[in-house]
């Protein structure tokens, strides 16, 4: 009978077939995935669409303003590239898929710089006030 590999075996045969994403760029996506699914309420399943919504969002919630440039250290630099990491879990063994769900799932689904960056606004006051509008 052959043995059962941990994840943790598995996770490093992935890495040494496919080196474009860092180990902690798995364990994040396997992380978000559980963010997304506990988000959407139900077991299971949830679409290429929803996780990358759910990995922006936990994402923020995790390095904030630095999220985009922690994921991109990482090699996930827009969703085509969780889509990669997930299809690699699923052909290890680490993942399952529904008969539906592919690669292109993640095709275009955001644009990162926007999910990540948007939702910051820096304020440069040129003129020297404060938030009262009275001069320093």
């Amino acid at each position: 009978m052959a043995e059962r590999k941990t994840a943790e075996e598995l996770l490093a045969g992935i890495l040494a077939k496919d080196s474009r994403y860092a180990r902690d760029a798995y364990v994040f996506v396997s992380e978000s995935l559980n963010y997304t699914v506990q988000k959407a309420g139900r077991k299971g399943h949830v679409s290429g669409r929803e996780l990358c919504v759910g990995l922006c969002e936990f994402a923020l919630q995790q390095f904030g303003r630095l999220a985009r440039t922690v994921l991109e250290s990482w090699g996930i630099r827009r969703c085509e590239d969780v889509g990669e990491i997930v299809f690699n879990m699923v052909d290890a063994g680490l993942l399952r898929k529904t008969e539906e769900d592919s690669r292109e799932d993640f095709a275009g689904v955001l644009d990162f710089r926007d999910a990540l960056d948007g939702g910051f606004e820096f304020h440069v006051n040129p003129g020297g006030e404060d938030e009262r509008g009275a001069k320093r």
